[in-house]
């Protein structure tokens, strides 16, 4: 069965979450490397999401995931002008799979926002594609 990014992110949390209360450490560390796989190949990243994208244990459950990331902004020369860290919501939504909001200090680069959350709502949409597992 195809499954979309944000879905195969949704279960794989689950399934941390069920391995944790298990104490099921070896399954636990096999679902945290998948999610690093996600993150570093399905997340968006370059173009401005230059530094670090995580997935926040804490926040995230099995209705929602929460994803911290920073955009690294440009002034209208060129230049590098500061970092914006945001914060990307996943949460379900009946009607049309999964709802996107967008949450951070954005000031004068209100409109990256708009940029963001096309651009997540495009990655998390995707078709993923199944690792090869050889443990």
């Amino acid at each position: 069965m195809e499954r979309l990014v944000y879905q195969e992110l949704a279960s794989t949390l689950i399934a941390m979450e069920n391995c944790k209360k298990d104490r099921n450490d070896i399954w636990y560390d096999r679902h945290e490397e998948k999610i690093d796989y996600i993150v570093k190949n399905y997340l968006p990243h370059g173009s401005g999401i230059d530094n670090k994208t995580e997935i926040d244990m804490g926040k995230s459950n099995d209705n929602r995931i929460v994803i911290n990331s920073e955009y690294h902004c440009m002034d209208e020369h060129g230049f590098y002008d500061g970092w914006v860290s945001f914060k990307v919501v996943i949460s379900s939504c009946l009607m049309f799979g999964f709802r996107l909001k967008i949450t951070g200090k954005f000031g004068k680069y209100s409109h990256v926002k708009n940029y963001l959350y096309d651009l997540y709502y495009y990655n998390l949409s995707q078709i993923f594609t199944q690792i090869e597992n050889n443990n």
